[in-house]
Order: C-alpha cells, then structure tokens, then sequence
C-alpha cells in the first residue's frame, strides 16, 4: 500500500503573510467617553480602544471582574481617584449602560449595528 502525501504549497516571496492586522483600522472614530462625577471631568477610552488581553484575563474571573477590568482599563491613571469615590451601586448601571451606548454597543455587549454587521 503506497502512501502520497500533498504537495506542500510554498507561499511567494512577495506575499509574506495571510493577513496584516497592522492594516486594519477602525471602522468609525473612537472618540473618548466624557462623564462628569463629584464635580470632575472623567475621560473613559472608548471600549474598543481598551488593550483586549487585560479584559480577557479579567473576564476569566466573572462578569463582575470583566466590568472592573474595563473601568480600570478605559480610565488608565485616572482609576486609583476615581475609585476613592463613594458611588452607590445605582449609578454604575447607567454610568455602563451610557459608556456602552456611547460606544456603539447594546447592554449585551454586542453592537447596535449587529443587524448590519457583514465583518465575519
């Protein structure tokens, strides 16, 4: 019984790899997400601008820690005084629900837009 294996298909020269992620942009702009707070201005990233590998691993421990993880992320250097204040837990569900918005998403997480959405 003979055995043939596929040709290995080699890759040209000028075509070094499957896909450039150093290409991509974003589809719209990201602009910050402002919110006033004990009569300060708190800048947000806008989600899709926060480093996806802090999520990830936050996210591994619940969904409570994937929200943390985002407020933490999106505020950068301004968390450590942002968490120094008192906030009841009333105002955190609307303060993610308008970031979210802001954002483009729908309380589930997933674009407004879904509907629309051709990327996969």
């Amino acid at each position: 019984m003979t055995t043939t294996s596929k040709p290995t298909k080699r890759r040209p020269d000028n075509q070094p790899f499957d896909f450039n992620l150093d290409a991509i942009e974003p589809p719209a702009e990201l602009s910050p997400f402002l919110v006033q707070f004990s009569g300060k201005r708190w800048s947000f990233l806008h989600m899709q601008e926060l480093d996806c590998w802090g999520l990830l691993e936050a996210a591994r421990e619940g969904q409570v820690s994937a929200m943390l993880g985002a407020f933490k992320a999106a505020l950068g250097d301004q968390f450590g005084e942002f968490r120094k204040l008192r906030m009841p837990q009333w105002k955190l569900k609307p303060l993610f629900a308008a970031w979210q918005k802001h954002c483009g998403m729908n309380e589930d997480g997933t674009p407004i837009d879904a509907a629309d959405d051709t990327s996969d």
